[in-house]
C-alpha cells in the first residue's frame, strides 16, 4: 500500500461543460467526490493524501471562478471537518495561504487546530500552491535562519536542508501520484517530492473519480517494480 498519495484533481470544467452546466458546478461535484476518496484511503492505510486544490497559476481565472472556489473550499471545512475528524484525519496545508481571501484562511486554520491531535491519516490540501514557488520559499526560509556571521562565508546547500524547509517537511515523499482528467503532466505539483513517485493517469474526470477508480490506481501502483535509479534484484 502506498504511504503517500498524491492527487491532480482535474477536469471539473470539462466535466460541466458536457453537461451544459457552469463551470462552477463541476467544482462543486469535485468537492462531492473528494469526501469519499479521503475515507476511503484512511480505511486503507494510507498515511498521507495530498489533494491539488488550488494552484498558484488558478488567480488567472475569472474573478468568479477563483471566488466560487474559495467559497467551496471554506463549505468543505466547514461542514467536512467534524467527521473527517471522527475518522482520524488530520486536516494540514502546503502552499502559500497568505494571498487568501480571511475567510479561507480562517477555514484552513480552525480545520488544522482541530484535527491537529489525530493520527489515523494526514489530508493535505494544496492551496495556491505551486512547486516551483514552495522551493523559493523554502531556500528563503533556510537563508531566514542564518545569522550574520554565516553569511560572511560561501554558503551550501544540500538537498536535506532543502527538504527540511519545504511545506511537506517531515512528511514521506509521494509513492503515487495519481493525474485525473486524462491530461498527462504534473502541473508544478510538488516537483521536489515527486522525483520517483509513480505517476498514473486516467481520462476519468474528477467528479466521476470513485473509490473504485482508486483501487484500480492502486493496483496498478502495486504491479510496478521501484528501483529507485538501481538494477532490479
Amino acid at each position: 500500500m502506498p504511504r503517500h498519495i498524491a492527487i491532480i484533481m482535474d477536469g471539473n470544467g470539462r466535466w460541466a461543460k458536457l453537461r451544459g452546466m457552469p463551470r462552477v458546478m463541476g467544482h462543486r461535484q469535485g468537492v462531492l467526490a473528494l469526501k469519499p476518496i479521503v475515507k476511503a484511503c484512511a480505511h486503507l492505510g494510507v498515511n498521507v493524501l495530498t489533494v491539488y486544490a488550488f494552484s498558484t497559476e488558478n488567480w488567472a481565472r475569472p474573478a468568479t471562478e477563483v471566488n466560487g472556489l474559495m467559497d467551496l473550499l471554506v463549505e468543505f471545512l466547514r461542514s467536512e471537518t467534524q467527521e473527517l475528524k471522527l475518522e482520524g484525519v488530520s486536516i494540514r496545508t502546503i502552499g502559500d495561504i497568505a494571498p487568501l481571501a480571511q475567510r479561507a484562511q480562517r477555514a484552513l486554520q480552525e480545520a488544522a487546530e482541530s484535527t491537529a491531535e489525530q493520527s489515523r491519516m494526514i489530508l493535505n490540501l494544496a492551496v495556491n500552491y505551486g512547486g516551483r514557488d514552495e522551493l523559493v520559499r523554502a531556500v528563503n526560509r533556510w537563508l531566514s535562519t542564518l545569522g550574520t556571521k554565516s553569511r560572511e562565508g560561501p554558503l551550501a546547500v544540500t538537498q536535506e536542508v532543502i527538504a527540511r524547509h519545504l511545506d511537506s517537511a517531515g512528511m514521506p515523499d509521494p509513492d503515487l501520484l495519481i493525474r485525473a482528467g486524462g491530461e498527462a503532466r504534473v502541473s508544478n505539483f510538488m516537483l521536489w517530492q515527486i522525483a520517483y513517485t509513480e505517476l498514473y493517469v486516467t481520462d476519468t474526470l474528477w467528479p466521476d473519480f470513485d473509490p473504485r477508480t482508486l483501487a484500480m490506481a492502486i493496483r496498478s501502483f502495486q504491479s510496478r517494480s521501484r528501483r529507485f535509479g538501481a538494477l532490479e534484484s
